[in-house]
């Protein structure tokens, strides 16, 4: 899966202790895959929210994702771009803007992305 994007369901499912969803999330993020920003941003709000993790251990299990998986930043072009995808689309602002980084890096290696039914095609979840 190398050059895929993993959304935040793919980390929640790793933290989750349910032994087959975190076998699944690790295997998405051991074969290469990218995730954004937000992603980590979103899994900090649901790490702290709802699953009550400590300050210390949201830091030392997105320090052990980002040792694994490429994190794509979430620019000001990227925002922009996204909120495009999201009106076009009829996608959320955070699903226009996960799209677009989908998008932005298929296109750098000459692959495309496609849209089934106002969802963003290409990408993996656990």
């Amino acid at each position: 899966m190398p050059g895929s994007f993993a959304d935040t369901n793919v980390l929640v499912y790793l933290a989750s202790g349910d032994a087959q969803k975190a076998g699944r999330a690790e295997s998405v993020l051991a074969a290469g895959c990218k995730i954004s920003v937000q992603v980590l941003n979103e899994f900090t709000h649901v790490a702290r929210r709802k699953m009550a993790f400590t300050w210390d251990e949201v830091r030392d299990f997105l320090g052990t994702v980002r040792a694994i998986a490429k994190v794509v930043p979430l620019t000001v072009e990227t925002h922009d771009e996204g909120v495009r995808i999201a009106d076009r689309y009829r996608l959320s602002v955070y699903d226009g803007n996960w799209c677009d980084q989908a998008v932005g890096q298929s296109q750098a290696h000459g692959a495309g992305v496609s849209f089934d039914s106002g969802n963003c095609v290409g990408h993996h979840r656990a």
